[in-house]
């Protein structure tokens, strides 16, 4: 019974002492320990088994046991001593919270008798000072009274003394005195409700109108604007009087400067009239060698009487310029009629100079946003266009002559290659550039720079159009029109022919001459191309923004990309028509009679001879073209292999013997073919990626072709799946083809016709079907035997 009641106190005791995990953790962290009996977790059976893991530890177990019993006896004692200490901390705790509620009222009463104190000290500091804030008030007032009076007192003196210096014409006193009167009443805008202050900046403002109309007038006695005759030297009294005229109204200083450069010009005026004779374009640098004397005599005598700031010299030289632009528009709307392009280059060239030297002389400070046109391109000059804008309305003569000057050019290169005929074989750099070519991108170069430093405006997109109109000629007259003409009649090549044919023997329509024509004429095309290009885009910069879209050269580049073409197309052409005997000789041969296969038939020695011709004389002169040399190769090669294989198809009937021939033929033209680009060559180039694929799948049909005629037509469905496997083709036409070469009857390609259209249904798909080049489907054993020795002569060959 004992024992069952202290079971039930431990789990009683057990589930008071389940604390929360949060309470858990915090006596972890504030008593932190490592023995098991004081973890949440702990486990008895666990803790014994820990305490004696073996059955020979059990012989210590009286020694655990007063151990622990030592650690209870421990713990009973410090918890009676906790809970004993805890008995009267209810009755302190109430105690001390009463305490502290006392001594909280106590504070709080000592508080408001500080507060209270406080206030009444305040009270007493307000009355204290209340006079003194009154004395500093009275005495700010009485400052800005004094210091009021003492600048009315400056005003109303400074007012007499400068209306009594005004009357004197003492402007020197007057420019300082005016500027401190001035910055003195600036003071007084609060005040000008008061009569007297009001009437005090009036006579202010009087002065002022009355300074600015004396000085004019002082002005106008010194410079008047009848009569060219001016006095010896700048007066002191002037230059004081344009100190003063900086601090008065700024209309005052531009009448002043408006009407000293005026004056300054009025003989310019008259020396240079529209009836005068050193007034027209061809003296056009007396205007400028006037005005250059002028401007040093200017600096000898008035250079001291003007502010610095002013820049006088600058502004006259500016004013000069518009005068010079109005009137140089004026004669020329005249005497229109007499402007030749020279005498405009002429003018143009020195106005030019002239406002270079501006430019170097002045900084363009006194330019404003409406006296010149918006020059972009020519940032460095600010005076660029200020005079020669006027030369842009007439530039149409300019225009007209360089349309005139290109046309002649024109005709003199055709004239020149008459002469000189076509250029010398190139064969160490590439097809030479026709030399009229870089003349004319030359003469280009410097009409474009010379138009845009006369205008980057409309006259640039006149000129770009007669650029455009030469291009095409030249295309047409120069490159397009000597390219050798084909002819027609071509002598065919007969079997007896070729077997007399000696190697070196010229066969080609073109002789070498036209050859190298032919591929100087795409060089010179390509370098027009790329030319072009650069044209245009130069072109564009020269241009204004706003004109840009309207330069567009695509059409004359397109026109030299149709002359490539053309030239590629004549040399595939030629060496086309030059392996068409041979082709020909190939389709008349009796191929059914061919009773043994030897080295490559005559036709084939033809076509490789041919190639060599013209193949090596073409890549040398197309050396700097290499892409158009490529080009050539796959366009010979698409327009060759069809042609092979169609007179392939015209050699009917064809024996085994024959077709194993062929097939050694075929073979050995696909060699050549893949070697082309390099044929003849002492440099070993590999083949261009994309014309080697050209020349494996054209040739290699041809050769699937032949095999299709070796192989035996019994039985007739091997035949036509064999047929199917090779060349993948459903068209009943090219079976009926392989059936005239095989030499069968009428009747028997019937049946077989019959059967192939029966197999297409099902024909192999797929990439494996379509690429497939093997022999698939079982022959009888001689043919196989055949077509092994075939493979082993080819071998040798190779």
């Amino acid at each position: 019974m004992m024992e069952e009641e202290e079971l039930e106190f431990v789990e009683e005791l057990e589930a008071v002492l389940q604390l929360t995990p949060d309470v858990q953790l915090a006596i972890e962290q504030v008593f932190p320990s490592q023995d098991p009996l004081d973890r949440a977790d702990f486990n008895a059976v666990e803790y014994i088994n820990a305490l004696f893991p073996t059955e020979q530890s059990l012989a210590n177990i009286d020694e655990v046991v007063n151990k622990i019993r030592l650690k209870i006896r421990r713990l009973d004692d410090n918890i009676r001593t906790v809970v004993r200490g805890q008995t009267n901390v209810g009755q302190d705790g109430r105690q001390a919270l009463e305490e502290a509620q006392k001594a909280i009222q106590q504070l709080f009463g000592k508080i408001k008798d500080i507060k209270d104190k406080a206030e009444k000290s305040e009270q007493m500091v307000k009355e204290i000072t209340r006079d003194i804030k009154q004395l500093d008030h009275a005495k700010r007032h009485l400052t800005t009274s004094i210091t009021t009076l003492n600048h009315l007192h400056m005003l109303a003196g400074g007012v007499d003394s400068l209306e009594a210096m005004t009357r004197r014409r003492q402007y020197g006193e007057v420019a300082n005195l005016l500027q401190g009167v001035m910055n003195v009443l600036e003071h007084f805008h609060k005040y000008m409700g008061i009569p007297q202050i009001r009437q005090l900046s009036e006579r202010v403002k009087a002065a002022q109108t009355e300074l600015g109309q004396q000085i004019l007038a002082d002005f106008e006695e010194a410079f008047p604007s009848q009569g060219t005759k001016r006095p010896g030297g700048p007066s002191n009294v002037l230059r004081d009087a344009c100190l003063v005229a900086n601090i008065l109204d700024p209309r005052i200083k531009q009448d002043i400067i408006k009407k000293f450069i005026k004056q300054h010009l009025s003989e310019y005026l008259v020396l240079f009239q529209e009836n005068q004779d050193v007034a027209w374009l061809d003296k056009i640098d007396r205007r400028y060698a006037w005005i250059k004397r002028q401007l040093v005599d200017y600096e000898e005598k008035y250079g001291r009487m003007f502010p610095r700031e002013w820049y006088m010299t600058e502004r006259i030289a500016v004013e000069f310029c518009h005068v010079t632009r109005t009137e140089l528009a004026k004669i020329m709307r005249t005497r229109a009629k007499e402007i030749e392009v020279k005498l405009l280059l002429f003018a143009i060239q020195r106005t030019t100079n002239f406002e270079g030297f501006l430019a170097k002389r002045f900084s363009g400070c006194t330019l404003t946003d409406g006296t010149l046109p918006k020059k972009p391109k020519a940032p460095d000059n600010p005076f660029h266009g200020i005079v020669s804008k006027c030369f842009e309305p007439h530039l149409y003569v300019y225009i007209e002559s360089q349309d005139k000057n290109l046309g002649e050019l024109i005709d003199r290169f055709v004239a020149d290659f008459k002469a000189q005929g076509p250029p010398k074989p190139n064969t160490d750099e590439g097809g030479a550039v026709l030399p009229s070519c870089a003349d004319l991108f030359v003469y280009y170069k410097k009409c474009m720079v010379q138009c845009s430093q006369l205008s980057t405006g409309e006259p640039m997109i006149a000129l770009t159009t007669i650029f455009q109109k030469y291009l095409r000629e030249y295309a047409w007259k120069i490159l397009s029109g000597n390219l050798p003409k084909t002819t027609s009649s071509s002598g065919g090549l007969t079997i007896s022919s070729l077997l007399k044919e000696k190697e070196g023997s010229e066969v080609a329509k073109f002789t070498l001459e036209e050859l190298c024509l032919i591929c100087s004429i795409l060089s010179t095309a390509e370098y027009c191309l790329a030319t072009t290009q650069q044209l245009e885009e130069k072109l564009k910069e020269k241009v204004d923004v706003s004109l840009i879209e309207r330069i567009n050269l695509t059409g004359e580049m397109d026109t030299f990309s149709t002359v490539i073409s053309s030239s590629i197309q004549l040399l595939v052409q030629d060496l086309d028509a030059a392996c068409d005997p041979a082709l020909t000789a190939m389709s008349k041969m009796q191929w059914q009679n061919v009773e043994h296969v030897g080295d490559q038939s005559p036709y084939v020695t033809s076509v490789i001879l041919h190639i060599k011709q013209n193949v090596p004389i073409i890549r040398d002169n197309l050396a700097s073209t290499r892409k158009y040399f490529t080009q050539f190769c796959i366009k010979f090669a698409n327009s060759f292999i069809p042609k092979f294989i169609t007179h392939l198809f015209k050699c009917k009937p064809i024996s085994m013997v024959g077709a194993e021939q062929l097939l050694l033929d075929t073979h050995s033209l696909k060699m050549v073919l893949l070697d082309l680009p390099s044929i003849g060559s002492q440099v070993v180039r590999k083949a261009p990626a994309s014309y080697t694929k050209i020349v494996v799948k054209g040739m290699t049909r041809a050769e699937m072709i032949l095999k299709v005629v070796m192989a035996p037509h019994e039985p007739s469905v091997v035949f036509v799946d064999n047929y199917i496997k090779l060349l993948t083709d459903c068209n009943t036409e090219t079976f009926q083809k392989i059936l005239d070469m095989k030499g069968l009857k009428r009747s028997e390609q019937s049946c077989m016709l019959e059967l192939f259209r029966q197999r297409l249904p099902t024909p192999p798909s797929g990439p494996e079907g379509s690429s497939s080049l093997s022999l698939l489907a079982p022959t009888p054993e001689q043919e196989s035997s055949r077509i092994r020795k075939l493979e082993k002569l080819i071998k040798k060959r190779l």
